[in-house]
């Protein structure tokens, strides 16, 4: 067993009690690429420990030290080490190093159990969850599942990949039901919706793999050498005109309409809509709390005037922690039960083709890039951390807004015309 290293600041909870307090942890490189930190806390409880590796181009993963069932490991500052929930530094080392297997015991499935382990301490949402579980259980486990990650290579992933891409997609089954396919594509857009389907898939593996490097227990990334499809990605430019969606909204049913108008207002998701409270609701600042989105972190969407009129009459004279919307019965709104309201709705509203539910999201969008917000404006609103979801299925609608900015703000010279020149016209 390698020997721990020493550090005269770290290793004594008498001198780690002098520590200053500091948001950036008290690191101590242990070996080459990895640092142990220890982390004070203002509050005066025991401090944590904190594993920092370098991943490369100047990039590191750090995160807190944790139990298998994902609790915090704290420092034997006030109680003795007990090997588990409280670690010196030495044994804060051997946690820090884990278990870097390159004998290949291990497999792909104990890869992406660990990783659905890691989202779910992370915070990230239910749905994602489900989303990420279904499409490791449905393609990912039946075929790699028992390989083991030192034998996963590079032809044997591409493989994989190109399966997934020419294969049948499947269809919803019932649970007891033998799977149902769809006929496999023929036609050019119909294999590109697959080749794109395939890239999706290997992005919850590509994430779990790398997980596991990152977390030190795969010592090689042949995976990085397989590139997925590309040019395979359709902007997903489907919204409701202005008239279209008032009909829709009048078409709905009473249950639906208020959820359809909140998500029109807000471009929330279905999940997001359905876990609000009254609570949520501010109307000194027109914001809606998303306590919990799809990545597990909170935001706040800010609300036009007529939006926040509409909040103000959903929520008035209600108990702050009431689910704000509820079906007409005072039942919750429960998973997938929205797609039948909007499909009655599109069929009353006469709406063709269907919009799903999403694609309210997508008219909130596709209406205030339309109406001149800001892409990262639009892009903070819905959550996302950056522009590049918005540019991609959002830029297009700018680009005719473009040239009356270009008409409005581009420079004038005010050339004198020559009168002695005619122009001719073409026949």
């Amino acid at each position: 067993m390698a020997r721990a290293v020493r550090d005269s600041r770290l290793e004594n909870r008498s001198v780690r009690g002098r520590l200053a307090v500091k948001h950036r942890p008290h690191y101590r490189l242990i070996e080459q690429g990895l640092h142990l930190g220890y982390r004070k806390r203002s509050s005066g409880g025991p401090g944590t420990w904190i594993a920092r590796r370098y991943l490369g181009d100047g990039k590191y993963h750090v995160e807190n030290l944790r139990t298998p069932d994902g609790q915090i490991i704290f420092a034997d500052d006030y109680d003795d080490a007990d090997g588990k929930s409280i670690l010196s530094f030495a044994q804060a080392q051997r946690a820090a190093k884990g278990p870097r297997i390159a004998s290949g015991a291990l497999t792909v499935a104990d890869v992406v159990a660990d990783y659905l382990l890691h989202l779910r301490r992370r915070g990230k949402s239910e749905r994602s969850l489900y989303e990420v579980e279904c499409r490791i259980n449905a393609h990912v486990l039946p075929a790699l599942g028992s390989v083991k990650v030192a034998a996963l290579s590079a032809d044997r992933l591409r493989q994989w990949l190109d399966q997934l891409a020419t294969g049948a997609a499947r269809v919803r089954t019932r649970a007891g039901n033998e799977q149902g396919f769809k006929d496999a594509p023929k036609d050019e857009d119909g294999k590109r919706a697959r080749r794109a389907s395939a890239n999706r898939v290997f992005t919850v593996l590509r994430a779990a793999l790398n997980h596991a490097y990152n977390e030190g227990k795969v010592d090689q990334r042949t995976w990085r050498r397989v590139k997925p499809f590309e040019n395979v990605e359709k902007a997903r430019a489907r919204y409701l005109e202005i008239a279209q969606a008032q009909r829709l909204v009048n078409a709905s049913s009473a249950d639906f309409r208020p959820l359809a108008q909140a998500a029109l207002y807000t471009g929330c998701r279905y999940g997001e809509l359905t876990r609000l409270t009254v609570a949520d609701y501010n109307a000194d600042a027109g914001t809606l709390a998303i306590q919990r989105s799809k990545s597990g972190k909170p935001r706040h969407v800010v609300l036009n005037d007529e939006g926040m009129a509409f909040f103000e009459r959903l929520c008035a004279g209600r108990d702050g922690g009431e689910l704000m919307l509820r079906k007409a019965n005072g039942a919750a709104w429960e998973a997938s039960q929205q797609a039948h309201a909007i499909h009655e709705a599109c069929r009353r509203a006469r709406i063709t083709p269907e919009i799903n539910f999403h694609g309210l999201r997508h008219t909130w969008a596709s209406h205030a890039v339309m109406n001149g917000t800001p892409l990262m404006v639009v892009a903070r609103n819905l959550g996302h951390k950056d522009i590049s979801m918005v540019q991609k299925h959002y830029g297009h609608l700018a680009r005719d807004y473009l040239s009356d900015q270009i008409k409005k703000g581009a420079p004038k010279f005010g050339f004198a015309v020559d009168t002695k020149v005619t122009a001719l016209k073409r026949r």
